[in-house]
């Protein structure tokens, strides 16, 4: 390599802009993967910093999911509950559901500080802040994988032996990525332009988790919640991976297909509109 020849980086006007749909996206994969030491080391100091100052530390990835099956359980047991056939014991199928969601709305919150992760070092030094994105998403993958081994110990207690096609979860989780890391986009950019809207999308991502068959099955007896769930296309990417890990199959194939296309076309756009507007932005956190 000749170290004495000059590199220069050459910026245009509305140079984002100029840049096509599709090539977007490769240039986003290129950022990252040319910054994958950043993101490593981001990643390490990160996720070990959250449990640096705790006293139970990393146990708390499996002390608060036991709360969680507690409450619903006990909701279930009382009768105020009612989820239809989950096929398997409820215990074991909240865990897991409630443990999946947690990933998802993980993909979210991740990607919506895409923007503020870094505080005052987005400002400050010139890099590409998808990397922010990843290792948040690295993070909530980590964290999860975490909960996954009580996940397992829990079904197998009850007699469930999770599908061997359980190895194929990380390709069958990347739609709920796509959706996740989508909303999570669009929202980290409304919430430095108009923060009150933000505040909206978050209320819609909790009106989301009791309209898609979380701590229910899709087939419970209730006819407003059966067209809820029937076209809300989170109910499939969802119970497909619920479903591959109980059963060892994907119930609703076709409307899963549609439902996969659909996520990657949203992420797609909502990359698009964030890496032509982010500059912007930021011009405003300033």
């Amino acid at each position: 390599m000749d170290f004495n020849k000059n590199y220069h980086i050459l910026y245009e006007p509305h140079q984002r802009i100029k840049i096509g749909f599709f090539k977007t996206f490769l240039v986003v994969l290129s950022n990252i993967y040319q910054s994958r030491e950043l993101i490593w080391q981001l990643f390490k100091r990160d996720f070990f910093m959250a449990y640096k100052k705790s006293f139970f530390g990393i146990w708390w990835q499996f002390i608060s999911p036991i709360f969680g099956i507690i409450v619903w359980v006990f909701y279930n047991s009382t009768g105020i509950l009612n989820p239809g056939d989950v096929g398997i014991p409820y215990p074991a199928y909240v865990l897991l559901s409630m443990s999946i969601w947690s990933l998802f709305m993980s993909f979210y919150t991740g990607s919506q500080s895409t923007l503020d992760a870094g505080g005052g070092f987005i400002n400050q030094v010139n890099y590409p802040h998808e990397v922010l994105m990843i290792k948040q998403v690295m993070i909530s993958m980590a964290t999860f994988l975490i909960s996954f081994v009580l996940n397992f110990v829990v079904l197998i207690g009850f007699g469930v032996i999770p599908s061997w096609l359980t190895i194929f979860f990380p390709i069958l989780v990347l739609p709920l990525f796509f959706i996740g890391a989508s909303i999570g986009l669009i929202s980290a950019l409304v919430k430095v332009v108009v923060p009150d809207l933000q505040k909206g999308i978050d209320f819609i991502m909790t009106l989301l988790y009791f309209c898609t068959p979380v701590i229910y099955s899709s087939k419970i007896d209730n006819q407003f919640i059966q067209i809820v769930t029937k076209y809300n296309p989170l109910t499939y990417l969802f119970e497909g991976v619920r479903g591959v890990i109980i059963y060892g199959k994907i119930e609703h194939w076709h409307m899963y297909i549609y439902a996969v296309i659909a996520s990657f076309l949203l992420f797609l756009i909502s990359l698009r509109i964030f890496y032509i507007s982010e500059q912007k932005v930021i011009e405003r956190m300033i």
